[in-house]
């Protein structure tokens, strides 16, 4: 619900209103979070273990290209949360590094055994460098200036695939 009411309203969401729709009361949210950086800081590290449970649900249940394509698309939903809570993270007093420095090791070593995986099974080219086709996806989250860049990055993740094949 978290997720969802910041995307929403941004970052500045009303965190009774989060509670409300969660179906608990505000005691029970504050209890848990007590400060709107915590509740934050809990929804970016939800996302990034969602990256890191996905890869290796798609890699059990998926062709190996077809798996890396779905985990693309899937990293495209974390960088809109991530537009979204970074800010107010790399605002706190605190040291925000934490929390993006521990997410930093688990999407890595979930794209990199992703596209191990396309390039054994000869769906990928074996010279393609896995943080390439994240760069590029972050690359266009940080330019954008649409409300759709959601939509430019997902068909630049088929565009990035693609291009990635064997020649």
């Amino acid at each position: 619900m978290a997720k969802e009411a910041f995307s929403q309203s941004g970052a500045s969401a009303s965190l009774d209103e989060i509670a409300k729709e969660a179906g608990v009361g505000p005691g029970t949210l504050y209890r848990h979070f007590p400060t709107r950086e915590d509740l934050l800081a809990a929804v970016y590290r939800t996302e990034v273990e969602k990256l890191a449970a996905a890869e290796r649900k798609f890699a059990e249940t998926l062709p190996p290209v077809e798996a890396l394509r779905a985990w693309m698309l899937l990293f495209v939903d974390y960088i809109a949360a991530k537009q979204i809570i970074a800010p107010v993270l790399n605002a706190l007093a605190g040291d925000p590094k934490k929390v993006f420095e521990a997410s930093h090791g688990q999407i890595w070593e979930a794209i990199r055994a992703l596209v191990k995986r396309a390039i054994k099974s000869g769906d990928i080219r074996k010279d393609l460098d896995p943080i390439d086709l994240l760069r590029a996806l972050i690359g266009v989250a940080n330019v954008a200036t649409s409300r759709d860049w959601q939509q430019s990055a997902r068909r630049l993740v088929d565009i990035l695939i693609i291009g990635s094949r064997p020649i």
